[in-house]
């Protein structure tokens, strides 16, 4: 299904709420605020014979009642550090980035600064909100976050998660699989990957322990065995919280992990839409003109699909590339042995540290065709202009195709 964005602002639909006596929480209208006053974010700071003022923008109230309040009448001790931080931050930027004293006599703010804090507090409840979305859709018990420390720039306006391919009308990515194996301790017995032709993937750790290359048959819905199954890894989703972030340097967003990886770690799924190569040309046009594509080619056995993140996908869809990259594609068949549509996993090559950026090489056997706007990429395959690599690894190539 294709979602159209609501027209109306988010004050006009505040206002029909309170006109119609409407709750709506996506929008700030509760049982707390419908009839009374919550601070949402403060937007601008003056002094008055001696006396602090700060112009407040009333939660699930539209901007046309926002007042002005003497500093002594708010409770929202958080609200104040932001609002002060904000300033400092824009005044340092506009410094150059040097250190900042705060003047206490200053009488109100100039209109540039009030409208860069106005914006970064509507830019903190925008991402906000939007963590709260991802974490409602999420099928796995990890937490997501959001983080931008770096500019303006708030949640993709065209982009919805998933957390599962979204096949196009015509492709059927479950196969109508029937049978599963009979074991009770899979690794010992003949599994699923044995009856496939191929090594259990995982060690008694759950860490991968076959080469890149290879394929991962996976225990699927009609084996005998149950959840604590060593052969169920991917299809139980991402065990990391990891975080989307804005990176410094033009990338645009990032993934990092808030936890320790180990190597040959599962670390996440790249999902998104499935559809024919023959749309994924005619789609790989229009994004060229765009300046960047999703675009997966699902390539194990054939080319008759690929995998397009550009508007529905989860967390993958904004893992940067690298020449020294720390994931690795690995393909997985799990409720569907088709063999045009593996499931693309990605794995930790290495130990990875909490707090570090998440990235795979988009040269890899399987993802010749994906890039980023992230990393300001174009598909390799349909366009001859060469792009250059932001990723600043010391074995960089220059450029990404």
């Amino acid at each position: 299904a294709w979602y159209v964005p609501c027209l109306a602002s988010l004050e006009t639909l505040q206002e029909l709420c309170r006109k119609e006596n409407l709750r709506c929480k996506s929008i700030g209208i509760t049982n707390r605020n419908l009839k009374s006053y919550e601070v949402e974010y403060l937007c601008d700071y003056k002094v008055e014979e001696g006396t602090k003022y700060y112009l407040v923008k009333w939660k699930g109230w539209p901007e046309s009642s926002n007042t002005w309040e003497p500093k002594k009448n708010l409770k929202c001790p958080l609200l104040l550090q932001n609002f002060l931080s904000d300033k400092n931050e824009y005044l340092s930027r506009v410094r150059e980035g040097k250190a900042l004293k705060v003047r206490n006599h200053v009488k109100a703010l100039k209109p540039a600064v009030a409208d860069y804090i106005v914006k970064k507090a509507k830019q903190r409840i925008a991402l906000q909100r939007w963590k709260e979305e991802l974490n409602r859709k999420k099928n796995h018990k990890a937490m997501i976050l959001v983080e931008n420390t770096v500019d303006l720039e708030g949640p993709p306006l065209d982009f919805y998660y998933i957390n599962e391919y979204k096949p196009a009308p015509g492709i059927n990515v479950i196969n109508g699989i029937t049978t599963g194996c009979e074991c009770t301790d899979c690794p010992t017995e003949k599994c699923c990957p044995k009856e496939a032709g191929f090594i259990l993937a995982y060690n008694k750790q759950k860490k991968l322990k076959i080469q890149p290359g290879l394929p991962i048959y996976e225990c699927n819905s009609f084996c005998r065995c149950g959840p604590d199954c060593p052969n169920r890894i991917v299809q139980k989703g991402t065990p990391y919280s990891l975080c989307i972030f804005r990176t410094n340097n033009g990338r645009g967003w990032g993934v990092k992990t808030l936890q320790k990886i180990k190597t040959n770690s599962f670390v996440m799924e790249y999902v998104g839409e499935v559809i024919t190569s023959e749309e994924a040309e005619r789609r790989g046009q229009l994004y060229d003109n765009q300046g960047n594509t999703y675009l997966f080619d699902l390539d194990y056995d054939s080319d008759e699909f690929t995998v397009d993140a550009a508007r529905y996908g989860n967390v993958s869809h904004f893992v940067n590339h690298s020449c020294d990259p720390n994931l690795q594609v690995f393909n997985v068949f799990i409720d569907n042995l088709d063999l045009r549509l593996p499931r693309i996993a990605l794995f930790s090559t290495r130990t990875i540290k909490a707090g570090e950026e998440l990235t795979f090489d988009y040269q890899m056997k399987g993802s010749i065709d994906l890039t980023s706007d992230s990393a300001d990429g174009l598909s390799p395959s349909r366009k001859r202009i060469r792009t250059v690599c932001k990723c600043g690894a010391v074995c960089c190539r220059g450029y990404l195709n």
